[in-house]
């Protein structure tokens, strides 16, 4: 009932990224009410067992942030509506359930003598991977994970790997001139040429759990006006990288097949891979959990330690319009999170 009616108050509270103060006052105001003592940093919470200090560390972390509602919603998205087992709300599903759910482990086991040190963090800016969010508490909070669970609609399956992002920037040059008269030289045509050479590049070593490496240009823009042959074009190439390649090295391999210029807007959104020996793998495969390679990013992606991605809702539902989350899952996300930190 704790999760239900605090993830009602979450919905109701519109938290788009960079915008999440008031998600994080609802979330203060709880803790309080438990008597849980926390640090803010921005928008980010962070709480720790106080009782473990000194002894390895297992984060349990999502986010409360949301994207913006698509005009398709058919009720309002932030007037969480339950019937039945169904909540329908912005975030209901991605990512709210799971960071109560975290929340509801953490105070379970906040007075228990454990063989680490638990802290639940609820960080902001996940959907836009912001300075502000995650990469912002790992750079001020003095501590060293050594383990990390990142609460994001898995139903409740866990993703022991996860893509990486590189997004690049890609100009073609030519020459400009009347479109009544000959000219090769068009960039729009050299753009075309570099974009057939993108979608036959292929990449050696591909991922048991997450496949190859997947390149596909989504924008382009040229011309003027109709008449003009177009001097420039500026394409976007999305780039989801497994964990046999570093973005740099994408980077590197693109570069010296493509005779044109490439600009990644970042390299730091790198892949991950937990060992599938790892304990807490070993004991998801042990409450029958599927184990599998995520194609989406998360914060996951800012964790230097070992780490998995779990919760209750589905990965499909995420950004959709009328969102939605079971109870029952909420019920099987608490239950999954306390096994496994158990």
């Amino acid at each position: 009932m704790d999760a239900v009616e605090l993830l009602f108050k979450l919905i109701a509270t519109p938290s788009f990224s960079k915008e999440e103060d008031g998600t994080a006052q609802v979330l203060i105001e709880f803790l309080m009410s438990k008597s849980i003592l926390f640090e803010r940093i921005g928008n980010n919470i962070i709480c720790k067992q106080e009782i473990n200090t000194g002894k390895p560390i297992l984060v349990l972390n999502s986010h409360q942030d949301t994207v913006r509602p698509t005009e398709g919603w058919t009720v309002d998205p932030f007037a969480p509506l339950q019937n039945g087992d169904k909540i329908t709300g912005l975030g209901s599903n991605d990512a709210g359930a799971s960071l109560v759910s975290l929340l509801m482990c953490f105070i379970h086991y906040y007075e228990t003598n454990l063989p680490y040190q638990l802290y639940w963090i609820a960080s902001a800016e996940e959907e836009i991977s912001g300075k502000g969010g995650l990469r912002r508490v790992l750079e001020e909070v003095n501590f060293n994970p050594d383990f990390a669970i990142v609460g994001e609609p898995t139903q409740t399956n866990l993703a022991i790997a996860e893509k990486g992002l590189l997004v690049i920037d890609a100009y073609t040059k030519g020459t400009s001139g009347h479109a009544a008269h000959p000219n090769p030289d068009n960039a729009l045509l050299h753009a075309v040429d570099s974009i057939q050479k993108i979608s036959n590049i292929r990449f050696e070593r591909e991922s048991e759990v997450l496949g190859p490496v997947k390149l596909t240009v989504t924008q382009i823009n040229a011309g003027s006006q109709h008449n003009v042959i177009p001097d420039h074009c500026h394409f976007v190439v999305d780039c989801r990288v497994n964990e046999e390649y570093s973005n740099q090295e994408v980077i590197d391999i693109l570069s010296s097949q493509l005779n044109i210029e490439l600009k990644p807007r970042s390299t730091h959104l790198n892949s991950s891979k937990t060992p599938i020996e790892h304990p807490i793998v070993q004991k998801g495969i042990l409450l029958g959990k599927e184990i599998y390679g995520s194609p989406t990013l998360s914060d996951q992606v800012f964790f230097q330690c070992p780490s998995i991605k779990v919760g209750p809702g589905e990965s499909t539902r995420s950004h959709q319009a009328d969102e939605y989350i079971l109870v029952s899952e909420i019920e099987e996300g608490i239950r999954t999170y306390i096994h496994l930190v158990n």
